[in-house]
């Protein structure tokens, strides 16, 4: 665990980068969740409280149902409007490392200072100045307290997506990383006047019709270990387009695997556009997910964890899963 003095410095040593230049790239990573939407606008929300100015950019289509958050439809996508410009100062959140950024790093200009804030254990730290804290449940929670340290005031917009955040990377505040911290602040957001029941019951409860389609293919193809240990789920290149489902629909979906009774790993594969093969992965608690995916060139937390796989479909299932196994041995 970091220590308190240490972390100071470094959201001192990230306020003052902000302050050292006047107008910013920022980017989180590519296919964003909660988390990554709610910090790329809370960055762009603080910088503006600093008297600065930004671009807020991903590679990716953005999650339709995080379009209530303020300044949602400022973030540029870069495949449909690149920036022409190169930028000297760039701020990265909640990207464990910087492939994960994406194209959107063709336009840093060559000599470019890198502010990066993360919560991801597996963080190599590939910023200028860096603000890791792996102990945090969400970037958001990493903000909240650089928020707190510039000593600027939240208002409603800036404590929804904090919020946000929050509530999509803990599970509705049950996963493990709901720590006393997190409860500390979200009491403080809803203080605030932050609708945490509506954002719970959009975020968490609701499902569009394409999603449902696309869950019913994927349960259809639900499969377990001889040892019930780990179960695994796979949706197609085609499958999203045979639903109307866009990618934002996948998530959650891992979680039917993991959540049957005695499984220990649940693994989401999903086939990409270029024949490669992306693997979500969650744990129970009795494999460090973050340590396999490592050896795949992937990352996350010791519960939740990504990467990429090269061979067929069958062969990175195969790959994998007996990765898994002889990490639950």
């Amino acid at each position: 665990m970091m220590a308190q003095d240490s972390y100071l410095k470094q959201l001192d040593d990230a306020l003052a980068f902000m302050k050292d230049s006047d107008h910013f790239l920022v980017v989180s990573h590519v296919q964003p969740d909660g988390d990554a939407i709610s910090s790329t606008v809370v960055i762009g929300w603080l910088l503006q409280n600093l008297g600065k100015s930004a671009i807020l950019i991903n590679e990716s289509e953005l999650p339709s149902r995080l379009s209530y958050l303020h300044q949602f439809d400022s973030i540029v996508n870069y495949k449909l409007a690149a920036p022409q410009q190169k930028f000297d100062a760039i701020i990265s959140v909640d990207c464990a490392d910087f492939k994960r950024i994406g194209e959107v790093a063709s336009s840093f200009a060559p000599e470019a200072k890198l502010l990066n804030i993360d919560h991801h254990p597996t963080n190599n730290g590939f910023g200028s100045v860096n603000v890791i804290r792996a102990e945090a449940a969400a970037t958001v929670e990493i903000l909240y307290d650089l928020i707190e340290r510039a000593e600027i005031s939240f208002d409603l917009n800036c404590a929804t997506a904090i919020y946000t955040g929050l509530l999509t990377d803990t599970g509705g505040f049950r996963y493990s990383n709901t720590s006393p911290r997190v409860m500390e602040i979200a009491s403080h957001l809803l203080a605030l006047g932050v609708a945490g029941n509506e954002l719970a019951d959009h975020l968490l409860e609701k499902m569009t019709m394409a999603k449902l389609k696309l869950l019913q293919i994927a349960l259809n193809r639900l499969t377990f270990s001889d040892n019930l240990e780990i179960g695994w789920v796979f949706i197609g290149k085609d499958d999203l387009q045979m639903t109307g489902a866009v990618p934002e629909d996948l998530e959650g979906i891992v979680n039917y695997a993991l959540n049957v009774d005695g499984v220990e790993v649940g693994i989401l594969f999903k086939e990409a556009e270029d024949g490669s093969v992306k693997a979500s992965l969650r744990s129970a608690g009795k494999a460090n997910v973050a340590a396999i995916a490592q050896d795949f060139g992937g990352g996350g937390h010791v519960r939740a964890a990504g990467c990429r796989l090269e061979g067929s479909v069958s062969e990175s299932i195969n790959e994998l899963v007996e990765a898994v196994r002889k990490a639950l041995i």
